[in-house]
């Protein structure tokens, strides 16, 4: 089985697929620093918590935002594991053609993402990830990475405003039903949420004028997409799985 992992900059998610079915997915925060050995127990522990041996485990592969936690990531997982995951980065197979100013800056979560979106829904597409930032790329016809947008998350977004301001308080993030908030609270969730479904409808209508191509398909994942995506009309499909999609993908193309 494969382990497939995405670290991001607030959780590390984790999918174990049996060939190309997705069969378990978990996370945990990245914010408290681990060694490797307590990288290593944890993973153990919650995948054998959902009732699957470690063993069948046999190869694992890694897109990471992240690279400060990485080696103590990495030497966890083969201590403890047994696996030497492939990092998805320079010199790892895509399917895709990366035409950026400088490829290697482009974020592998980015790259992962585009490429579970081409090779599920087809070219040309935009694909959204809410995660700590919101991404946007676009991928033409024939499968070229031509660049994108990065923006603030909802959670960055949200935390300035509560963090840089005396009076306003820490909120839940979720849809409302009115722009117009008749108390605090409520005026703070319409501006997040409303603010983020206005730029997503923003920047999907500009990015398909300037590609000057008609059907694009839109595709959203990351953790928020869901209630963003239930009021932007622009976004085609939801899956909140397209980044451990991804990591599956790009692992079988390394064959």
């Amino acid at each position: 089985m494969l382990l497939a992992v995405d670290v991001g900059n607030t959780d590390v998610t984790f999918g174990i697929f049996d060939g190309e079915r997705l069969i378990t997915r978990f996370h945990f925060s990245v914010k408290a620093p681990r060694t490797s050995d307590e990288y290593g127990v944890l993973i153990c522990d919650i995948i054998n918590q959902r009732g699957f041996s470690v063993d069948a485990i046999d190869s694992a592969i890694v897109a990471s935002v992240v690279p400060k936690i990485m080696y103590s990531f990495r030497k966890g997982l083969m201590r403890y594991v047994g696996v030497d995951p492939i990092m998805v980065g320079a010199g790892v197979k895509t399917g895709l053609k990366i035409e950026t100013v400088n490829p290697r800056e482009t974020g592998p979560d980015r790259i992962v993402d585009a490429v579970a979106a081409y090779e599920l829904y087809g070219g040309p597409v935009i694909v959204v990830d809410y995660g700590t930032a919101t991404t946007y790329d676009f991928v033409s016809a024939d499968g070229t990475f031509c660049g994108g947008v990065i923006c603030p998350g909802m959670k960055i977004a949200a935390k300035a405003l509560w963090d840089d301001t005396a009076n306003l308080p820490e909120i839940e993030l979720m849809a409302t039903d009115r722009v117009i908030g008749k108390e605090t609270v409520a005026a703070m969730q319409a501006g997040l949420y409303y603010g983020n479904v206005g730029q997503s409808k923003y920047i999907i209508n500009q990015m398909k004028q300037e590609a000057g191509v008609k059907n694009i398909r839109v595709v959203a994942t990351g953790g928020l997409g869901k209630i963003i995506s239930e009021h932007t009309k622009e976004i085609e499909v939801y899956d909140p799985d397209l980044t451990l999609k991804g990591l599956q993908i790009i692992f079988e193309k390394q064959k």
